[in-house]
C-alpha cells in the first residue's frame, strides 16, 4: 500500500479517527496540523452512543471512559416552569452497548487519538505545518504544504480535508458552504459550581424568550468538574462588554441566586452557522467535520459528526485501496450516505432544537410545552425521541444506502 498514502489537512477529532480507521487497516496516512500542537477547543465534548461504539474498535472508548462523564438522563426546562421533560437514556439499552451520553472535552479526546495513532504503522504526523494547496490527477493528489522551511510538494493517493470551516480544501475544490450564520453571539461560560444538587441534569436546556441557556459537565480539571453554560449574546456589543465580570455573573445569578459570587474558570465568545458543503469532494478530495458542515451546539452533534464522516471516508478508501470499488464509486458512496443525513437530521434537528428554547410567542411556547410533556409521559415516544437526538436513527439512515 506504500503508493496509497492518504494526506490528511487537520489533526482535529475528524482528522485524526480518519487517520487512525486508516492506519489500523494498514493504508499508510500522513496528517498536517498547522498549529505546533493539537488545539485546545473548549467548546465541543459531548458523544452519544453510535459515536462511542465507532471508536471503540481502537480502543478509543475505553480511554474516554477512564476520564469522562456519563450522562444517562437529560432535561429540556423551562426557565419559569421548571423540567418539562427528562429523557431516560436507558431506553436504547437494545440499541445500544452505550446508552448514555459521554461527556469528555474535544481536547481531551485528540491526545487519546493521537497516542492510538502512533501505536499503529504506517502513520505520520507533522505539526506546524499547513496544506495551503493542491492540485490532482487521476492516479492521485500532490499537496502544497508549507512550514518554517517554506512551501514543498508531498504526494499522495488521496486527500482528505478535516481543516475546518475556513476550510483551504473545500475553497481549493470551489465548493460552495451554502446556509447561514445566527444573528447572536454564544457566550460560553465554565464554572466549578455543582449545579446537580439543584435538580439539572449533566446535560440541560432551558427555554426562555430572552436568556435561553445550555448547561453541560464535563471533567473539567479532574477535580474538579465543571459546568459549561452556554447563553446568547449580543452581537452588536463589543466583546469586552459581553465577557464583564459583572455581566457574567449577573447571568449565572440570573439561572440560580447564591449568596457568593460564581467561580468562573473560563468565557468565551464565538460566532455559530449551519451549513452543509454542496459537495462533499471531487474525484480523490473528501471533506469531513467541520469542512463539510456546521451547525449549532444545541444537540451535540457537530464533533459526533465529524466522527461519523471519518469512519465512514476512511472505509470507502480502504475499500476502493483493496480493489473491491472504484475512487470515484468510493467518494460517491460517502457523500450519498454523509451529505443527506447531515441535512435531514443533524441541520435539522439542531434548528429545531435551538428555536424550541428561544420561542418567543407565548401560544407556540405552550404547544411546544404541551408537546414536550406528552413526549415525556409515553415512553414509547420518548423512545422514538432519544433514536433521533441520540443520531441512532441518522447513523441508521446512512448505512441503508448502497
Amino acid at each position: 500500500m506504500a503508493d496509497q498514502r492518504v494526506i490528511i489537512a487537520g489533526a482535529g477529532p475528524g482528522g485524526l479517527t480518519a487517520a487512525l480507521c486508516l492506519a489500523d487497516a494498514g493504508v499508510p496516512v500522513t496528517v498536517f496540523e498547522s498549529f505546533a500542537e493539537l488545539a485546545v477547543d473548549l467548546r465541543a465534548g459531548s458523544y452519544h452512543p453510535p459515536t462511542l461504539e465507532m471508536l471503540a474498535p481502537y480502543g478509543v472508548t475505553q480511554r474516554m471512559h477512564e476520564r469522562g462523564v456519563i450522562v444517562p438522563r437529560w432535561q429540556i426546562r423551562d426557565r419559569k416552569d421548571g423540567v418539562l421533560v427528562e429523557f431516560d437514556m436507558s431506553l436504547l439499552a437494545g440499541d445500544t452497548p452505550y446508552p448514555y451520553r459521554l461527556h469528555l472535552e474535544q481536547h481531551k479526546l485528540t491526545p487519546i487519538l493521537l497516542d492510538e495513532c502512533r501505536k499503529r504503522g504506517n502513520f505520520e504526523i507533522q505539526f506546524a505545518t499547513a496544506v495551503t494547496g493542491f492540485r490532482q490527477d487521476a492516479d492521485g493528489v500532490t499537496a502544497t504544504v508549507q512550514d518554517a522551511g517554506g512551501k514543498r510538494d508531498v504526494r499522495g493517493a488521496w486527500l482528505v480535508g478535516a481543516d475546518g470551516a475556513r476550510s483551504v480544501v473545500r475553497d481549493g475544490l470551489g465548493i460552495d458552504f451554502e446556509g447561514f450564520t445566527w444573528p447572536e453571539l454564544f457566550l460560553v461560560v465554565s464554572t466549578p459550581f455543582d449545579y446537580a444538587p439543584h435538580g439539572y441534569t449533566f446535560a440541560t436546556y432551558v427555554a426562555d424568550p430572552d436568556e435561553w441557556l445550555v448547561m453541560f459537565k464535563v471533567p473539567g480539571f479532574d477535580p474538579p468538574a465543571l459546568w459549561r453554560l452556554a447563553f446568547p449574546a449580543d452581537a452588536s456589543l463589543p466583546p469586552e462588554a459581553l465577557m464583564a465580570e459583572d455581566v457574567v455573573q449577573a447571568r449565572l445569578h440570573g439561572l440560580l441566586p447564591q449568596s457568593a459570587p460564581y467561580e468562573v474558570v473560563h468565557r468565551n465568545l464565538y460566532r455559530v452557522h449551519q451549513r452543509v458543503a454542496k459537495r462533499y469532494g471531487d474525484g480523490r478530495v473528501a471533506l469531513i467535520g467541520d469542512a463539510a458542515h456546521v451547525n449549532n451546539p444545541l444537540g451535540g452533534m457537530g464533533l459526533n459528526g465529524a466522527v461519523h464522516d471519518a469512519v465512514s471516508v476512511a472505509d470507502k478508501i480502504v475499500r476502493a485501496v483493496r480493489g473491491e470499488m472504484s475512487a470515484a464509486a468510493a467518494l460517491n458512496l460517502y457523500e450519498r450516505q454523509r451529505r443527506p443525513v447531515q441535512i435531514d437530521y443533524v441541520q435539522r434537528l439542531t434548528i429545531r432544537n435551538k428555536r424550541l428554547i428561544e420561542e418567543r410567542d407565548p401560544k407556540i411556547r405552550a404547544e411546544r410545552q404541551n408537546e414536550l410533556r406528552a413526549i415525556g409521559a409515553d415512553r414509547r415516544r420518548m423512545y422514538d425521541y432519544l433514536l433521533d437526538s441520540s443520531m441512532i436513527s441518522m447513523v441508521r439512515k446512512a448505512a441503508e444506502i448502497r
